[in-house]
């Protein structure tokens, strides 16, 4: 079966933004790829960062980071040690709050370009999702 390999994060600063990622998760470093920063992630995947050249804006977008609950706890106190404002929700309604949807933990922040970034313990059910 196909596999995500990389993926391209829009930002106005590469090594800033990836490296807010890569401090959140506990991740190395990210490494210079051309014209990008390349954070890789456990499961071979990268997010690879590139600073937006385009004319116009880009939207922002979302990205959901499957986590064990210890990554999870781990994650949960460098955004409080750090003072970042979270949801419990992907529409920003319940700051300050992290919601326990499906028996897991989850909670939303924006990084320093406004995509969405959720942590997540546990996938949401087939059933969760048509209720929503």
């Amino acid at each position: 079966m196909p596999r995500l390999d990389h993926t391209i994060v829009h930002s106005t600063d590469r090594f800033a933004s990836a490296r807010f990622l890569a401090d959140l998760l506990g991740a190395p470093e990210p490494k210079a790829f051309g014209p990008f920063a390349a954070l890789k992630l456990d499961n071979g995947v990268a997010l690879d960062y590139a600073e937006h050249v385009a004319k116009g804006e880009f939207v922002p977008t979302h990205y959901a980071f499957l986590v064990t609950e210890d990554e999870f706890d781990g994650i949960f106190a460098r955004i409080q040690e750090r003072g970042l404002p979270y949801w419990a929700d992907p529409m920003h309604t319940r700051p300050q709050e992290i919601n326990t949807l499906d028996g897991g933990r989850g909670l939303y922040l924006d990084d320093p370009d406004g995509h969405n970034m959720e942590f997540l313990t546990r996938t949401y059910s087939d059933e969760l999702l048509a209720s929503m």
